[in-house]
């Protein structure tokens, strides 16, 4: 058992597993109708408290959190906007990066940074991406000190917009990699390293991926925060999450777990539909990833899927690694019905090809005039088609700006999307990065050569 310092500086567990609290915290409804009206600072420190333990004082979390969000474009960093008198509109794009990304990332990265300061560390931060996680990695670590970060991303299946944003950062301590591959072998090449405890422990590895418990811990707050604003604790809100890699929708969980009163979570997937099965039928069995205009979600392991496979198994983590290691070895696991059953109540998922992508983005301009990204489009169609019908408000989490996918839009609609200067700059700036082979010996030696 590691303390949260330990849990933050550390990314994944030394065996390969996912950290989780030993014990949830829990806000009781005084606790939560004391933070209406709150700032989203506010609500984060006292969110985020209950976990950090004795790991950090209360006064340095508030300094490390007003810097985190100084930055965004928002006064409320995460604002709401009404689509229609039952849905609504998480705008969580206003940090610098224009994805969710930044809101756990540029607070993990402030904490990366307190710790190794205050334990005259140094470590070495690699990460997949399957889009928007780099450069939301990369802008919340350049140039901080003891922080070297390495991104891999599939090479021709991000955006733009997304690898742009990656390449032309020339801070000494950014490293990007394009593998030849899918996301899925990306983010294998990752557990390997870590897996390799020399490597690991010669470069002194750690995690800013949705692995890192942070990372959920931080993005916990919006949660609260929108539910907040829409009468909560007196009243259940439902939320619908564009879903890849579990750990945003995670988060959710985590808000329920934290005393929220959420209504249900929508776990929302394109044609990449891994997590629309399983909560369909119990079976969890990965195809190839296909390319898709939501390169984000474009994803067949979800690596923060077995978080909550451990609550599924009652804490039973023996039970979680015999799944894990039947998904390694047959490719593929079963859950039976009963366990799914437990949180029907809370989990509904849908699968949204391209063309109800195309719809939700030309439907939800002509009804609210507001132009969406395809992975908020995937889930506005989502939660539209799992909304509770009891009058419980639905919120769809804008996960981007439009700005970033503007092949996607124009395809939609016809015309490019709202623009934004910090897109716009990209593409004077020259790019820096290498292409590999999807092999975990070449990518451990280019890491070797470049520190």
């Amino acid at each position: 058992m590691l303390d949260f310092a330990g849990v933050v500086v550390s990314g994944p567990a030394a065996d390969g597993g996912l950290y989780v609290p030993q014990a949830w915290p829990r806000l009781s409804e005084a606790e939560l109708r004391a933070l209406q009206g709150a700032s989203y600072g506010e609500i984060a420190r006292r969110v985020i408290l209950p976990f950090v333990g004795d790991s950090l004082e209360e006064a340095a979390l508030a300094d490390l959190i007003a810097e985190a969000y100084a930055g965004f474009d928002h006064a409320a960093v995460a604002p709401l906007r009404q689509l229609d008198p039952a849905t609504w509109l998480l705008e969580l794009f206003h940090g610098p990066t224009l994805a969710f990304k930044d809101c756990a990332l540029q607070v993990l990265a402030r904490l990366l940074e307190h710790f190794l300061e205050r334990g005259g560390r140094r470590l070495t931060v690699v990460a997949a991406t399957s889009g928007d996680t780099g450069s939301a990695a990369i802008e919340a670590c350049r140039g901080r000190a003891g922080i070297d970060i390495f991104v891999l991303h599939p090479k021709g299946r991000v955006s733009e917009v997304q690898r742009r944003q990656m390449t032309t950062v020339t801070s000494r301590n950014v490293h990007n990699i394009a593998i030849e591959g899918t996301f899925d072998d990306c983010q294998a090449l990752v557990k390997r390293l870590f897996a390799d405890a020399g490597f690991r422990d010669e470069l002194a590895l750690g995690a800013v991926n949705s692995i890192n418990w942070a990372r959920i811990v931080a993005q916990i707050v919006y949660y609260v925060a929108a539910a907040l604003a829409l009468g909560a604790p007196a009243r259940a809100v439902a939320f619908s999450v564009p879903t890849g890699n579990f750990g945003d929708v995670y988060a959710g969980y985590g808000a329920a777990r934290l005393g929220l009163p959420v209504g249900r979570l929508v776990v929302a997937t394109n044609s990449n539909d891994i997590l629309a099965r399983f909560f369909e039928g119990g079976d969890y069995a990965p195809s190839e990833a296909v390319a898709t205009m939501s390169p984000s979600m474009d994803i067949q392991v979800a690596s923060n899927f077995e978080r909550l496979l451990f609550d599924l198994f009652d804490g039973d983590g023996a039970a979680v690694a015999r799944h894990m290691r039947a998904l390694a070895d047959a490719g593929s696991f079963s859950v039976a019905g009963a366990r799914i059953a437990e949180k029907a109540g809370l989990f509904a998922a849908r699968r949204v090809d391209e063309e109800a992508t195309l719809a939700a983005i030309r439907e939800t301009r002509a009804r609210a005039g507001i132009v969406v990204d395809p992975h908020t489009a995937v889930g506005i169609a989502a939660g539209r088609a799992a909304a509770p019908a009891d009058g419980v408000p639905l919120v769809c989490l804008a996960t981007a700006h439009p700005a970033k996918f503007p092949e996607a839009i124009e395809r939609a609609l016809q015309s490019p999307p709202p623009g934004d200067p910090r897109i716009a700059a990209l593409f004077g700036r020259e790019e820096r990065y290498e292409v590999l082979a999807n092999d975990a010996e070449i990518v451990k030696g280019y890491m070797r050569d470049r520190l």
